[in-house]
C-alpha cells in the first residue's frame, strides 16, 4: 500500500470545501489534511479523524507572506476551493483578490515547499478571453496557475453547485430550483451539480497525482467521475 498523503484543503469552510474536509478526514489515503482558516471551523473539526488528521491554521490571506516559513505548508498537494460572488465581494477587484490572487499566492507558497500537485474548482465558463468578468477572472488564474510548474495541475469546472450554503445566494438558489426541476431534459453540462460529488471529483484528482494537466468538464461531473 502506498504511502498516506498530506494534502492541503484551501476554503474548507465553504460548501465545496467542506465537503472536501469531510470526505478526505474518511479516506485512508490521506495522512494529513491542512485547512488553512480564517476562523474556526466549527463541526467539521469535530468529524471522525479530525482530532489526528487535521490541522487548522489560522490567515490572513491578505498577508499569506506572513506565514511563508510555516512548516505546515509542506505537503503533496492543495486543493483549492476559495471563492466568492461579485456582491459578496462589493468591488471587482475585491472579487479578484479572493477568485485569483489568493488562489494563486497559495499555489507559489505551496510549490516552493515541495507540493507537486495543485486541484482548483474552477467554474464552467472559464476562459482568459471571455467577455464575461467572472469567466475572465477564472480563465486568468487557470493559465497563471500552469505557469507554476506544477507536475500534476487539475482543473475543475462545475456548472451551478447544488448544496446549502451559510451563506445565501438567492440568485444561485432561484437558478437551483428550476434547473433541478428541468433536469432530466437540459443538456449535462447545464444541471445543477451537487457539492459531494464536485469534492469528490477534487479529492480523486489529488490522490490520483496524474502528471500533466487535466480538465474534469460539467458534464463529466454530471456522469460523475471515477
Amino acid at each position: 500500500m502506498s504511502e498516506a498523503k498530506s494534502i492541503m484543503v484551501v476554503g474548507a469552510s465553504g460548501l465545496v470545501g467542506g465537503e472536501v474536509l469531510r470526505q478526505a478526514l474518511m479516506d485512508d489515503r490521506v495522512g494529513l489534511i491542512v485547512a488553512p482558516v480564517r476562523r474556526e471551523l466549527g463541526r467539521l473539526a469535530e468529524a471522525p479523524n479530525a482530532q489526528h488528521k487535521l490541522e487548522t491554521p489560522r490567515v490572513d490571506f491578505e498577508h499569506l507572506a506572513d506565514a511563508d516559513s510555516a512548516a505546515w505548508w509542506q505537503v503533496d498537494a492543495v486543493i483549492c476551493t476559495l471563492g466568492t460572488t461579485r456582491k459578496a465581494a462589493g468591488t471587482k477587484a475585491a472579487f479578484r483578490r479572493v477568485d485569483h490572487d489568493y488562489p494563486l499566492a497559495v499555489a507559489d507558497i505551496a510549490r516552493r515547499h515541495g507540493a507537486t500537485t495543485y486541484v482548483l474548482n474552477s467554474a464552467m465558463g472559464a476562459d482568459a478571453s471571455s467577455r464575461w468578468f467572472y469567466n475572465r477572472v477564472k480563465g486568468d488564474l487557470e493559465a497563471a496557475l500552469a505557469e507554476c510548474g506544477f507536475t500534476s495541475l487539475t482543473l475543475v469546472r462545475p456548472g451551478l453547485i447544488g448544496g446549502k450554503r451559510e451563506q445565501s445566494r438567492p440568485l444561485e438558489a432561484a437558478a437551483g430550483a428550476v434547473l433541478g426541476a428541468l433536469g432530466p431534459i437540459l443538456p449535462r453540462r447545464l444541471r445543477v451539480c451537487p457539492a459531494p460529488r464536485i469534492a469528490q471529483a477534487l479529492l480523486m484528482a489529488a490522490l490520483d497525482a496524474a502528471p500533466g494537466q487535466h480538465l474534469v468538464s460539467a458534464e463529466q461531473l454530471s456522469r460523475g467521475r471515477s
